[in-house]
């Protein structure tokens, strides 16, 4: 098994595979694969994550809490149990109000 990632056949409570650390972003990873990775996030209030752009469309969940996803400058707020799917090439970032977690899914295919 590799370290960086969750114990394979056995369940899970998503929520709390990650812990919140004071003014941090954590970030575990589930499954990380070359085609794709799937990771676990909690944010601390006023955390996020900067403007990037991937070459892959990305699938985000918030698992807890309430977050803002600003997908080519559009914001979109999202409530636990909410996602949203990110395009590939579009700038995106990632910010609180208050503390959350999400789930992000990255699929490295089909732009090759």
């Amino acid at each position: 098994m590799n370290i960086s990632e969750i114990e394979k056949s056995k369940v899970h409570i998503t929520v709390e595979i990650i812990e919140y650390i004071t003014n941090s972003v954590v970030i575990k990873t589930i499954l990380k694969k070359s085609t794709g990775n799937i990771s676990v996030m909690s944010f601390d209030s006023g955390e996020g994550l900067t403007e990037k752009t991937s070459p892959f469309d990305t699938f985000a969940q918030i698992i807890e809490g309430i977050a803002e996803i600003v997908i080519d400058g559009k914001s979109n707020v999202l409530k636990t149990g909410q996602s949203i799917v990110i395009p590939a090439h579009s700038p995106n970032f990632v910010r609180s109000n208050g503390r959350f977690k999400m789930i992000m899914t990255v699929i490295k295919s089909g732009y090759e």
